[in-house]
Formats: C-alpha cells, structure tokens, sequence
C-alpha cells in the first residue's frame, strides 16, 4: 500500500438534521443509520462507520472536480472512468466517524472525534448559523486540536440561493497523508464494541466478541494473542478499584465486509475475538485499548489533567431569547467547585 493510498479517517460533525449521515451515504454508499431506534427516529444515535475509495482518472482530457469519482470499498482498485472510459487511479481510502448531532449526545460524539484524522463541518443553508450544535461540535474538535477541517453548506437549492461568496481561513482543507507507525507495537482504541450472535444461537455457532475502533500504531494480524487494558474492572471488599486486563486472539479482522489478514492504523477495523461476547456487548469496552501483550499503556486510579473550560456549556438547551450559560469555576480547599 502506497502513502498515496493510506487510510485517512474523516468525521461528519454539525447540528442535528444537517445532513451527516447523507453525505456519508452520498460518497460512501453505506448507510450508517442502521439501528432500529434511529431509523424510526430518524437520527443518529451509535457512532456510524462507513469506508470509501476515491479514484482520479488517469486522463488529463479529464479535468478537476469531474476527474474525482468515490465509490463503496468493495469498489476494484481500477474501475474505467465514467467520462471517457479510461483508467481510473485508487489515489485514497478514507474511513467515516458519522457523529450524531443531538445535543444530549455529545459524549458520543467526542468518542468518535478521538480517532478523526479531519473532519467535515455541515451546514444547512435553510437555517440561521451557527446552530447550538455546530458550536458545540466546532468547539471540541478545536479542543482535540484537528487542523484539517472542511466546512460544507448543505442545502443551497433548499433555501433558494447559492453557494458562491462562501470562504474559508483554512490553508489546506485536504486531510494529508501524514506518518503512520508501522513497526511500534500495535494499539487500537476502541470506540465500539459488539456481540454479533442473534438470539436462539445454538451453543457450536456463538461467536467471540468484537471491538472496532481505529488503530493508532503498529499492525494487527490474524491469529494474534492481544491485551485489552484496563479490562474488568471492579472494586475489592475495602471499595478500592481493580482492573484485570483482558487477553484473548485475534479470530477475524474486517474493514466493513472486506475479510483482511492483517490491520494498518488509520481507518475502521473491526477486529473479531475469542473473548466472551457479553464483555463486549452494548459498548462496553469503549474507551479501552486493543494491542500487543505486555506493551499497552499502564493504567492508572489517579491522573493530574490539564483541562480546557469551553465559553458556552456543551449539551445543554437554552430557552428561547436566553443565552447559554457561561463556564466558570474555581479551586477549593477540595478541588474544583463549578458554577455558572
């Protein structure tokens, strides 16, 4: 795989009902919107996972933007050119985090911001901007310190206008193919996790657990021992917090429906275990990392932060007419004492 070709992993962040999951769908194919609960609410409410390829005609009578074409990831490396019937060129993966935009899912939404390489901004041309959550979302990428952002306005031909006049500060809006690690011991962070057995499965056709997130260095490889840290934890007789690291192989590794041997950082993996599936079941390994026996992060029941204080509250609805309330704080003799 050439630096050309790396796995870049976007977002889509913006206000609820701005179009997230479309534009997703729109280059990718998938439709991240699978639960039962959000397709009869209409919203995003799991992290959604979807993987394209981007392609470049190999003609130069094709010119820019129509020479770009993206497509599904089961798309072959080298399909012919719509336009003229070239040869096109895979000149990019790309993995999307489709964020939900309701306010009262934010802790969902930072989830997924930890993995982003860049993120897509949109922004509905029908309504006033910024939107409550386009504020929030903006300002906690921001906090993640992600350079590479697009805005898109969305909806233009909705609200009777044009998309001309619209600027952007930002130097270069293309995610760029940075480093990646390759030789490290691998580490993924889990951002979800999954029992993949249906109900009434007999006992000779349950299958492990699965964790998927993006891997931050190092590769993974079919039948690979691996460590999950913290693992379990509980608390001992005296209440004091006890973390007992999970350990298990590596049984399957998957980029949405495509089978792989082995897992490079960047991009969306999910990664099938031999661990009990109720370990994994609802999410509950989010926030732990994936990786090599021995060389995971130590944990820790104490940690001295530094903390950013956003001027607005995330998550948090204000009526009408009022403004949302600012953060403050101060140290106490006991720690840090919050108000508004």
């Amino acid at each position: 795989m050439s630096v050309m070709t790396m796995w870049r992993l976007a977002g889509t962040i913006g206000h609820v009902a701005h179009g997230k999951s479309t534009v997703v769908k729109a280059i990718s194919g998938v439709q991240t919107v699978r639960f039962k609960n959000e397709l009869e609410r209409n919203i995003t409410i799991k992290l959604g996972y979807a993987n394209a390829k981007i392609y470049k005609c190999s003609s130069p009578a094709c010119e820019r933007p129509a020479s770009y074409r993206a497509y599904g990831s089961s798309k072959e490396d080298n399909p012919p050119c719509e336009l003229c019937g070239q040869v096109m060129e895979l000149v990019r993966h790309v993995s999307f985090v489709d964020c939900p935009g309701h306010d009262i899912l934010m802790a969902t939404m930072l989830n997924g911001a930890a993995v982003m390489d860049g993120a897509l901004l949109l922004i509905a041309a029908q309504e006033t901007c910024p939107q409550p959550q386009t504020s929030e979302h903006l300002a906690a990428v921001e906090i993640m310190r992600l350079k590479d952002i697009i805005i898109l306005q969305v909806g233009v031909w909705v609200a009777g206008g044009s998309a001309q006049g619209l600027h952007s500060s930002a130097r270069d809006p293309i995610p760029t193919s940075g480093k990646s690690d390759f030789t490290s011991p691998p580490q993924m962070i889990v951002i979800r996790s999954f029992d993949v057995n249906k109900p009434g499965s007999e006992v000779d056709e349950l299958k492990g657990g699965v964790a998927g997130g993006s891997i931050l260095q190092g590769v993974l490889r079919m039948h690979q021992e691996i460590e999950v840290r913290p693992g379990i934890i509980t608390k001992d007789a005296e209440g004091r917090v006890k973390c007992i690291p999970i350990f298990s192989r590596i049984v399957s590794l998957f980029a949405e429906q495509n089978e792989l041997q082995f897992a490079v950082p960047g991009g969306l993996i999910g990664v099938g275990l031999t661990v009990d599936p109720t370990l994994t079941r609802a999410d509950r390994l989010v926030g732990q990392v994936l990786g090599q026996v021995g060389n995971l992060p130590d944990v820790y029941s104490e940690l001295e932060i530094n903390f950013f204080l956003l001027r607005r509250l995330l998550g948090v609805r204000s009526k009408e007419g009022e403004k949302q309330g600012k953060v403050g704080g101060r140290w106490g003799a006991r720690g840090m004492e919050w108000g508004q």
